[in-house]
């Protein structure tokens, strides 16, 4: 497989990370979170990321195997001698963009689950202070007068 097939393909996978990352922000957003369509995108996210991994390692081990230096700068040689440098600069942007987006998704899944774990803590807090007695009468019953002494 050629260099410009692989980081087309490579970009096409992105994109579709990229879209699967904007439908999560956007579940993330609902007020009514659907757990089933947030499990599915990131069934979804974990297919097309071991399938990225894979690619790139295939890029790699084609980037080596042409005897050109291992990381970044082999990777920019490698891409300007095969006349694909606006496809590499390509893959990095959106390589970036993808990371960024990953990483607000986490930020958005940390503030949903303090939200939801402060919503918690108010519920059991509330449970605690019981308004009744075992037997179901109220502990507190003002305005009555006890009739008894």
């Amino acid at each position: 497989m050629s260099l410009v097939a692989l980081l087309t393909d490579q970009q096409q996978r992105l994109d579709a990370l990229i879209s699967l990352l904007s439908s999560e922000q956007n579940l993330l957003t609902q007020g009514d979170i659907d757990g089933d369509a947030l499990t599915q995108v990131a069934h979804d996210k974990q297919i097309l990321l071991v399938e990225l991994e894979r690619i790139e390692a295939v890029r790699r081990n084609v980037q080596k195997r042409l005897g050109y230096a291992e990381g970044a700068s082999g990777a920019r040689a490698a891409a300007n001698d095969a006349g694909c440098q606006t496809a590499w600069e390509s893959l990095l942007e959106k390589s970036e963009r993808a990371a960024r987006m990953n990483e607000l998704t986490g930020q958005m899944l940390s503030v949903r689950m303090k939200h939801n774990q402060a919503m918690l803590d108010y519920i059991r807090q509330i449970a605690e202070k019981t308004l009744y007695k075992p037997d179901g009468r109220n502990s507190a019953q003002p305005g009555r007068i006890n009739a008894s002494a």
